[in-house]
Parts: C-alpha cells; structure tokens; sequence
C-alpha cells in the first residue's frame, strides 16, 4: 500500500482522506488552519475558516453525496445524523397530486444536509479518528519535492515541502486545497508543466442569511429550492436542528441589486417572493447578510499534448475544476471524484506512473467532467438570461440547450415521470444521457414542457424588483 500525503483539510481532502485509508494505504492530511476543529453544536459560532470563503453562506448536500456517502463512509452519515442533520426527502413531501404516489425507487431523492460548519466539522472528527489517517493542522504546505523522473521528460512528485521547510515524502500526493489552488505554481517551481486552465469571473453574486425556528422545524417547501425570478434567483436550503439559509443570486454587473446588503432591502425583496415569503418567518442567526462575490469558475487539464504534466500527483475536486455553487453540486461532484481516485489506485496502483496517471485522467474525464460542464452551461445560460431581461430583451440563444433545459424542468410540475427525471438531474443520481435515454420519453418530456416561455411570472417583474431595492 501507499504512502499519501493529502493537502486541504476541507470537504474534498477529508473525503480522499477517509476513503484512501480504508483501502489500506497511509493517509496524511496537512491543513494549514491551525485553528482547533470545535464539536459540530459548536461549529457554528466557534469556527472561522477564513480560507473558505463560502464557509458561512448558504450549503446544500445533494441526494447522489448522501449515496455516495452512506455506501462508501456510512459511519460519516451517522455521525451527521447525530449532531442534528436534516434528512430530506422532496419527493415525500410533494402533493400526491405531482408524484403520483409513492415509488420504491424514491429514496434515491433523500438528502442528509447541513450548514457547512456543522458538516465540516462532522467530517473532521470523523477523519481524526479514522484508522490510518494523520492530520497534521497548523502545517502549509509551500511546494512540491521532486525526484528522479518516472516518466522520461515529465517531472516526478515524491512529496511535499512546508512554508517551514519540512520535506514530507509520499508516492502520492493528492492536492485538495480547493478552488484557491497555487498547485499550477507549485508544479512549475518543481520543474513540471503547468495544467492548461480556462478560468473567467462567474458573474454572480450572492447576498444570503440563516434563520432559525423556535420549535426545530424548517419552512414548508412549496417549490425548488432554487428558483428563477426575472432578473434574481432565490435559494432556499433547509439545514440542521431547525436552522435554514436564503440567499438571493444576481448578475455582478447588475449595480441596482448592490442595495441587497442592506438588511431591510433584502428583506423585502424575499417578502415580495410568493413561494419564499414565509421562509422569513423565524430567528435571524447572521446579523448581516452575507455577501459572497468574485466566484471563479476554474477547470484545469492536468494532460498536456498527450502527456500528464507530472506524476505522482493527483488534484481533485475543487482543485481540479470549480463553478459558481448555485447548483449545490461542488461536494458531491467532489465526492465522486474522490471515489474514483480510490477506484483508480485499486485497479492500477502506483507502480508504473504512465499507467496510473492515463487511468486517472480517464477517470476524470468520464466521471466528473460532464457533471462539471453542464453546471458550467447552465450558469453560462442563466447570466446571459438575467442580462438580456435588464436590457429588456428575450433570451433567445443560438442552439437548444437552454429551450431543452428549461422544458424538463417545466414538464416536472405536470407529470410524476417528468418530475422524477428532473430531480434525478437535479440531485446527480443520474445523468440526462441515462435518464432520457428512450427517446419516446424525452420526446414527451419536451411537449409538456414546451410552453414554459409563456408561463406566468410568479413574482415582481424587473420594474417591481427596482422599486423594492431603490426604496
């Protein structure tokens, strides 16, 4: 077995952490946040993690990571579960009128979520005292060790070096330090390539805030968690021990909705939202509203011409590839990466470097990346859709993608079948390619949804939302 060195101690590196040492192999995790882990009824109040920078907005866990989860790291569900997790079944709590009644293959719908301090540091504890991982806090990792080539012309990784000069060896080192990265730097101060990235400013904003009930429950879900009105958004998760986030999303370039710092502008902007309005209704647990800003979307092609950049490194999740998180499927995508970089070590090991990393990269490109570029698309779509209703403009774009997208989302509200096939999406259960894969179902999927353009707006128009922020 290997001897791994992890670097990140958020969501992704716990997850590779954990599922790397029940394969047998000797994990050790460096974060460079000395800061103790508190316990999760704590988290809330006691953790900063300052390097995270959605560590305090909104966070949702999709149906495919409590899966992927309850297979691979059950213990990690239960420990969740115990500190006070939310587990959230859509479809259960539909009107039968839309599901058509209960299915035995619902449960693939459950979700078990929580606030991203109470999750983070559920998973912390429960990488600290997993059998064959070492975490090592407080430790920054600086650079990468290089040595004696593995592949003629490609440089070799043989560890990692710490801003204090520690060299710690590893055959492998799996680099988690999430959508910040310097790995690009470190890779080309070690003599390597650089991966080739394609990055560009997301173009949103996100203005949120928690709320907390006086009897434990969250707010009654009477629609998507997230929904489209006009020119914003609105996100509405429902979390641990009766606490719950909103945040409302916009174009950055979009300067009116820069009033939504204000609390009272905020405020009545939701309230002015039917299906949203009551979420209000409990114990405000931010005394601000959160603003998140400058969020990046990042992908980078670790094989270059045909050939790895160097090996005996791997990046996953974040690290690897990132998106604007409106979706919510940064953990689970980063979930199922992490998997199939233990999938990967079983089937070829570490022995011949060529072998491993054209397996790894094959991987990755079968397994995430699709799920990686149709968030890409869908944001893609969503920004240019709000900037042509400022304008005032129809968002009538080249190609179908966007016509089929939202015509599967519409034909969810009139048939049980449509609806399950949307959240199966939605979640990550499965792919479009597998959930349409007759073609007489994505044709009727298509004709109920076909007449989403002309459905009623169920909130403020652009000139009613100006109002609320400019009041």
């Amino acid at each position: 077995m290997a001897g791994i060195v992890v670097t990140g101690g958020g969501v992704g590196g716990l997850s590779a952490a954990m599922l790397l040492a029940e394969d047998g192999h000797d994990v050790t995790l460096l974060e460079r946040d000395a800061a103790e882990v508190p316990a999760p009824a704590e988290a809330w109040e006691a953790w900063d993690r300052r390097g995270v920078n959605q560590f305090r907005l909104l966070h949702f866990l999709m149906p495919r990571f409590r899966m992927d989860l309850e297979r691979e790291l059950p213990q990690v569900v239960k420990a969740l579960e115990q500190a006070g997790a939310l587990r959230l079944n859509l479809i259960e709590g539909a009107p039968v009128e839309m599901t058509g009644g209960a299915r035995a293959e619902d449960e693939d719908f459950t979700s078990v979520t929580a606030r991203r301090p109470v999750f983070e540091a559920v998973m912390a504890a429960a990488a600290a005292g997993s059998p064959g991982v070492t975490v090592r806090r407080g430790v920054a990792v600086g650079g990468l060790v290089a040595g004696a080539q593995a592949m003629r012309g490609v440089a070799h990784v043989t560890g990692v070096r710490s801003t204090t000069g520690e060299d710690i060896p590893a055959d492998l080192v799996v680099d988690a330090t999430g959508r910040r990265s310097p790995l690009p730097d470190w890779l080309e101060s070690a003599g390597a390539r650089r991966p080739v990235e394609e990055l560009e400013d997301s173009g949103f904003v996100y203005y949120g805030r928690h709320f907390r009930s006086a009897d434990g429950t969250t707010p009654p879900i009477m629609g998507p968690l997230l929904q489209a009105y006009g020119t914003v958004s609105i996100l509405m998760l429902p979390a641990d021990n009766g606490t719950w986030g909103i945040g409302v999303i916009a174009s950055a370039a979009d300067k009116a909705m820069r009033s939504l710092r204000d609390i009272d502008r905020w405020t009545a902007l939701v309230r002015s939202l039917p299906l949203a309005a009551h979420w209000l209704d409990g114990e405000p647990i931010d005394d601000r509203i959160v603003v998140m800003a400058k969020i990046e979307d990042r992908h980078r092609s670790f094989v270059v011409d045909g050939a790895p950049v160097a090996t005996g490194i791997a990046a996953v999740a974040d690290s690897w590839a990132c998106t604007n998180p409106s979706l919510g499927r940064g953990a689970s995508i980063g979930l199922m990466h992490c998997i199939a970089l233990r999938d990967t070590l079983r089937s070829t090991g570490l022995d011949d470097q060529a072998t491993f990393s054209a397996a790894w990269a094959q991987a990755t490109e079968s397994i995430v990346e699709p799920w990686y570029r149709a968030t890409l698309s869908f944001d893609r779509h969503r920004l240019a859709e709000i900037d042509a209703e400022i304008r005032g403009e129809p968002y009538r774009p080249e190609g179908d993608d966007w016509d089929i997208v939202q015509s599967i989302f519409f034909a969810a509200g009139q048939d049980p079948d449509c609806l399950r096939a949307a959240m199966a999406i939605q979640g990550l259960v499965r792919g479009p390619e597998e959930v349409f894969a007759e073609a007489a179902f994505f044709e009727k999927t298509l004709a109920l949804g076909a007449g989403w353009r002309d459905a009623p707006p169920l909130g403020p128009n652009r000139s009613e939302l100006m109002s609320i922020v400019t009041a």
